[in-house]
């Protein structure tokens, strides 16, 4: 690839603000290059000219790269190997559909070794609150932990409470994790969060559609958040209040045909109503364990939760639990015994003692019936 069409992307990214439907519409259409001349000159549809006439002048590309090299970044473009095609398809096809979310951004700033299209094959985005409780960010940091050791790549925004607390999980683990930010990845935003930043870009990536310099605003969050959406083959809501953020990017994935998923919390909190309401909804997947995202985002077949145990199913009730009690710990007895000790009908015990041995409490012999090891173990309290 030509550094003219590099150069070209850099100042398109410049030029308009993100997402810029009509823009990308007509970089597809007549290329990067060619895009960006008539540009300059004014030389463009109307709506693209709504989209740019206000910056057209702002020819800092040249200027932008050697920023972001002096940083040990780079721009990462459609015509790069490691663009994330696959993920970014989703945004094709909601742009087709006419949704505001579904705008492929015309390229990316990143800051870290890795590559991107390699740490967007399997990756999981994990976003909440701010305004997160003990709770929120203890769960965040296990989810992010978790996902990371599995090498599954923890996508969020770097943001405070949840974003990163599921950041630093997945550093600790030593594993992937990219931080998608609402603007250019050469400002440590928000600043209490300039180590984790520093931090990122050795064990994953800091992105952005922003160019260097370029501030935060309040819509650039609402924007971004649909790349963090799409970067994940799913999303974990850890806390959200009502009208948390954190909902702007539930609806994003929900967009783009990814799976949606939401932590339960404390009926009593506040910080987890957004969550409820996702559930209540049916717009999300009840999600309590990193088995569990894995498998909802997972590969069909593969990445599936083990068939919870026996062992995590309750004691016997009524007839059933008088029956269990009387089966002997060591020496087998009969039926007869057993309904005498019991005091349950002697056809209801032959009955029972099938079903007690199907959930593996009670095991026949030669000799007649005892309890397993599964029910002398529960059967102990």
């Amino acid at each position: 690839m030509s550094d003219e069409v590099r150069l070209a992307r850099a100042y398109l990214s410049r030029v308009a603000e993100p997402p810029a439907g009509a823009l990308a519409a007509f970089v597809s259409a007549v290329g990067p290059v060619r895009a960006a001349a008539l540009v300059r000159r004014g030389q463009v549809p109307g709506a693209v000219d709504s989209q740019t006439s206000a910056r057209r002048a702002e020819d800092r590309a040249e200027a932008d790269l050697a920023a972001m090299a002096e940083l040990g970044g780079r721009l990462v473009v459609p015509e790069d190997e490691e663009w994330p095609a696959w993920p970014f398809t989703a945004l094709d096809q909601a742009a087709a559909q006419g949704l505001r979310c579904g705008v492929a951004p015309l390229a990316l700033w990143v800051r870290g070794e890795a590559e991107l299209s390699t740490l967007t094959e399997r990756a999981v985005a994990v976003v909440g609150s701010r305004s997160s409780t003990g709770y929120g960010q203890h769960v965040a940091a296990e989810f992010g932990h978790g996902l990371a050791a599995s090498g599954v790549t923890v996508v969020s925004g770097a943001a405070y409470g949840i974003d990163g607390a599921a950041h630093r999980g997945a550093l600790a683990a030593g594993g992937p994790t990219i931080a998608v930010l609402a603007c250019g990845v050469d400002i440590a935003y928000p600043r209490g969060h300039q180590g984790l930043l520093e931090r990122i870009p050795h064990h994953g990536l800091v992105v952005s559609e922003y160019p260097p310099g370029l501030q935060p605003a309040r819509h650039r969050f609402l924007t971004r958040n649909r790349l963090i959406a799409a970067f994940g083959e799913g999303t974990v809501v850890v806390e959200a209040g009502r009208r948390s953020g954190a909902k702007n990017t539930a609806a994003s994935t929900s967009a783009l045909g990814r799976v949606l998923m939401a932590v339960p919390g404390p009926i009593t909190s506040s910080s987890s109503s957004g969550c409820h309401d996702l559930l209540r909804s049916g717009e999300a997947l009840a999600v309590s364990s990193v088995a569990e995202v894995i498998e909802s985002t997972g590969r069909l077949g593969v990445d599936l939760v083990e068939a919870t145990r026996n062992t995590e199913v309750g004691l016997p009730q009524g007839e059933a639990l008088r029956v269990f009690e009387a089966l002997p710990l060591d020496s087998a007895t009969s039926a007869e015994a057993v309904s005498v000790e019991s005091g349950v009908e002697l056809a209801r015990v032959r009955a029972l003692l099938p079903e007690l041995e199907l959930i593996e409490l009670a095991v026949r012999v030669d000799t007649g019936w005892k309890r397993s090891h599964e029910g002398i173990s529960r059967g102990d309290t």
